[in-house]
């Protein structure tokens, strides 16, 4: 175990790490925002509404988010009509279209997720809030998204977790994260243990951290529901 040269190399991982949190914090917030708005549409009775957004959901999340990487990255940069277009100077960014791709890939199965909390909302609040003179947005914003974003805490958290581990595919497309870091510290000095051993523990961290963070996020905001659980125990 050479140990000075992984200790040398730490502040190319730390390098690694920044480019990991930020991807995955610019990604997670795009896609939180697009699914808001998919899933209040993919749960619409109307189906011009609903359908194009669970097309959507359904080609995403039955397809690999590399594939989807590739082809945004390499596979638009093959028509001559994209690469003289205005969005060729975003497009050719390999930033901006790793960025896009976990955007999109997120913001489909977040969108799921919303969705169905939103589905699970008690009809007793709807009926409560429209008592009292709310509908439409004034429904969603106070009572439905609130409500249904606590309960979708859970499901939530195992996405961003899962999107995290999968920032390690940006490597491919030039982005220098923990993997990368990883890569490259092996290729100059053939350390395949200590290099990912290095990255392994550090994506280790991260995960125990979020998972951490979402445990305090559903104790402090789904409170009300374990309060709820507790006389149907005693009362068993």
């Amino acid at each position: 175990m050479q140990w000075q040269i992984i200790i040398d190399s730490l502040p190319l991982y730390v390098q690694g790490i920044r480019t990991t949190l930020v991807l995955l914090v610019i990604s997670l917030l795009s896609a939180s925002l697009i699914a808001v708005a998919l899933a209040m549409a993919r749960i619409s009775p109307r189906h011009w509404l609903s359908k194009p957004v669970w097309l959507f959901t359904y080609v995403m999340r039955g397809t690999p988010l590399l594939v989807q990487l590739f082809l945004i990255y390499h596979g638009l940069a093959q028509f001559e009509a994209v690469r003289e277009s205005a969005a060729w100077v975003l497009l050719k960014n390999a930033w901006f279209c790793a960025w896009l791709a976990f955007t999109l890939n997120s913001a489909a199965y977040t969108t799921e997720i919303f969705a169905g909390a939103l589905k699970a909302t008690a009809v007793g609040e709807i009926e409560a809030a429209r008592s009292y003179g709310l509908s439409g947005f004034k429904l969603y914003s106070r009572i439905l998204l609130p409500s249904a974003l606590r309960r979708a805490l859970p499901q939530y958290s195992n996405e961003v977790v899962g999107l995290m581990h999968a920032t390690a595919i940006a490597s491919t497309v030039t982005l220098v994260d923990i993997t990368r870091v990883a890569r490259d510290v092996n290729a100059q000095h053939l350390l395949v243990t200590e290099s990912f051993g290095v990255a392994a523990a550090i994506y280790f961290v991260l995960t125990f951290t979020l998972v951490g963070l979402f445990k305090l996020l559903e104790k402090k905001y789904m409170k009300h529901l374990q309060v709820q659980q507790s006389p149907a125990k005693s009362a068993a």
